[in-house]
């Protein structure tokens, strides 16, 4: 048990570095949290019109929950990882240094994915690009491809995996809340579009 709480303490640590307000902050934008939706995440970061700052924001929020789960899984296994991998996405969440007010954790579950269970994470950014192909809507394919991955872990991976990826669906389902609202009123942004800052 102390392995595993040590393994999720370690994802939830590394979980919670801010990398899209870090680097919108470096980068002369201010704080990320005054532009458009206020989220941290790579789609927020879009909408500063810098797309080399968004994509290295999607590369490094996905990039940190990957390293927490092999970490994990390479010092105490499989278990661990799982654990690790949950961690990394309540870090990015709810991160202790931004008052626990952080990202919807969509790039962070493709890295987590890609880490614990490689199909299952290369579905799910399949799904996402074909998603976000036909509808240009970033939230939308965030939760067909997160929504999905239940049922392809359990295929792919078996029903450790899957378990793992319902919570997180879950926990994605809940953050985007307010976009499942806007989905449904026709009115959520499509990507690359800019907002006024809130």
């Amino acid at each position: 048990m102390l392995t595993l709480a040590a393994s999720a303490l370690l994802g939830y640590l590394l979980g919670s570095i801010p990398f899209g307000l870090v680097l919108t902050r470096l980068a002369g934008y201010g704080d990320i949290r005054k532009i458009g939706s206020g989220n941290i995440g790579a789609t927020n970061v879009l909408r500063t019109g810098n797309k080399p700052l968004a994509l290295a924001t999607l590369l490094l929020d996905s990039g940190k929950g990957a390293i927490a789960t092999l970490l994990a899984l390479w010092m105490a296994g499989h278990d661990a990882a799982l654990f690790a991998a949950a961690g990394s996405l309540l870090g990015h969440s709810f991160p202790v240094w931004l008052g626990f007010k952080g990202g919807k954790g969509v790039a962070t579950t493709l890295g987590v994915l890609l880490a614990v269970a490689w199909p299952v994470g290369v579905a799910a950014c399949l799904t996402w690009l074909v998603v976000a192909a036909l509808f240009r809507i970033s939230s939308l394919s965030a939760l067909v491809a997160v929504g999905l991955s239940p049922v392809t872990a359990w295929s792919l991976a078996g029903p450790d995996v899957a378990v793992l990826c319902l919570l997180i669906a879950v926990l994605v389902f809940v953050r985007h809340e307010a976009n499942i609202r806007r989905l449904l009123k026709g009115e959520e942004p499509r990507i690359g579009a800019k907002k006024k800052a809130a």
